[in-house]
């Protein structure tokens, strides 16, 4: 039997899928759609500018615009600069303890621009990319963020290759040499959470996808079994020292994940780490009509992993902010919302925001409710006016996969983002036109190039 690295590849490889489930594609559709509309609105952020001007404009006629400037890139620096953009704000979907569709979605976007590739190639190069991302995963008994890699930039170098390789029909032998090539790419630290480099590494993640299909499809090689062997990807990143590697059939194509586990849509754009806190919060808030000088303090209990990404206690900068349980319950309870307008540098350094922070203490608990991992039993209480004020543990945040927002929620998020560089029309029309994906004859239809 073929190992895990010939297996991913033979599924990859395999043109067309006509097997995809209905719910897969949704999926993917979301996926797509609500990372562009972020990509949108993290373009101007700092991180994402820097990024674009690292790398030239090209001259080529087979390049991919950066969005949604329109300026014209290589697919490779497409990928790079579009990814960066994407996960910025931090404000993309959660899924498999990472954000598949920042890293999927700026690759399948860029190297199927470049090839003309319709709609539903896109959606299906989105679904083997998410499927073997999530065959990883499941593999994995611990979680890679305690041992330090971010599984955005693991995972997702791995699964991007996959992906592009799809897109450019390469055959099993040499969709293998680009899953081994992008496995060799893979790079990203936990440690630079908060900071402009963990949006680096979505970027890093999608440029690897589009770098890897390409040298395979020139001939460029790669080990057979890089996955699976005892010095290859799954060991050299297993916190546990001891992935599943098993020689079994893996059922890919057979038994499909993304319908199930699908895409969790960020509501807030915070680490997703804080959004069951959140929802528990602003229930509190909203239900005893709290006032900021009403509150003398606030608990959170939550778990130790998403602690240990939430590092920013004092956070002084909006980036900071992302990564800080206690920021998020004190804009929840100054501002009565988390949303973009409370994600700059004033606003975390206003006094009743820097005194509401103060007021919050967070004690963690290994016991595990269903849903993602990145959020397990979260209990919020607030001590307010000498009473102790408890919301219900919040076991699926708003915008997960199982409390989906409706199309019109997903428009509304999608249209607050785009048209911080958009206008009105150009956003409903774009987005639109991603959620009509399926139906697209060429990805180069999109209205993704829309100046400034």
């Amino acid at each position: 039997m073929d190992g895990l690295t010939r297996q991913t590849a033979a599924f990859a490889a395999h043109y067309p899928l006509a097997e995809v489930p209905d719910a897969a594609l949704e999926a993917a559709i979301v996926g797509i759609a609500d990372c562009v509309g972020v990509m949108i609105a993290g373009a101007d952020e700092p991180a994402a500018m820097m990024a674009a001007r690292l790398v030239e404009t090209s001259t080529s006629n087979t390049g991919a615009p950066q969005i949604p400037s329109g300026r014209n890139l290589t697919a490779s620096d497409a990928a790079f600069v579009n990814g960066v953009a994407g996960h910025a704000l931090d404000y993309d979907d959660v899924a498999m303890d990472g954000h598949p569709s920042t890293v999927l979605a700026p690759a399948i976007l860029a190297e199927g621009w470049t090839l003309g590739s319709s709609g539903r190639d896109a959606l299906n190069a989105y679904v083997i990319g998410y499927e073997i991302w999530a065959l990883l995963k499941d593999l994995e008994p611990g979680q890679l963020h305690d041992r330090g890699f971010h599984p955005t930039a693991a995972w997702g170098a791995v699964s991007s290759a996959a992906a592009c390789a799809h897109l450019n029909k390469l055959d099993a032998e040499q969709t293998a040499n680009a899953i081994a090539i992008g496995a060799s790419l893979a790079a990203g630290l936990v440690a630079n959470f908060g900071t402009m480099t963990k949006p680096l590494h979505a970027g890093r993640a999608a440029q690897a996808g589009v770098i890897a299909a390409r040298l395979a499809k020139d001939g460029f090689t790669g080990s057979p079994d890089a996955l699976e062997h005892r010095t290859g990807f799954m060991r050299a990143h297993s916190p546990s020292g001891n992935p599943d590697l098993s020689d079994q059939d893996h059922a890919l194509g057979r038994t499909w994940r993304l319908p199930d586990l699908g895409v969790n849509v960020k509501r807030y754009p915070l680490c997703y780490s804080t959004h069951r806190a959140i929802d528990a919060m602003l229930d509190i808030v909203a239900e005893h009509d709290l006032k900021p000088e009403d509150v003398e303090e606030v608990h959170v209990k939550t778990g130790e992993t998403q602690l240990l990404m939430l590092r920013n206690h004092r956070p002084k900068t909006g980036l900071e902010a992302k990564f800080s349980m206690e920021f998020a319950m004190a804009s929840a309870l100054v501002a009565r919302r988390v949303g973009l307008s409370e994600l700059t540098d004033d606003f975390v350094r206003r006094p009743e925001v820097m005194a509401a922070m103060e007021k919050v203490s967070c004690t963690t608990t290994r016991e595990e409710m269903p849903g993602t991992p990145f959020a397990p039993t979260d209990d919020v209480y607030v001590v307010a006016r000498g009473q102790r004020l408890e919301a219900a543990p919040v076991a699926y945040a708003k915008g997960s996969w199982e409390r989906r927002l409706s199309e019109e929620e997903l428009r509304e998020k999608f249209r607050d983002c785009a048209t911080r560089r958009l206008s009105p029309a150009a956003a409903d029309e774009l987005c639109t036109a991603l959620l009509n994906l399926a139906d697209l004859p060429s990805l180069r239809d999109l209205p993704l190039a829309v100046p400034h």
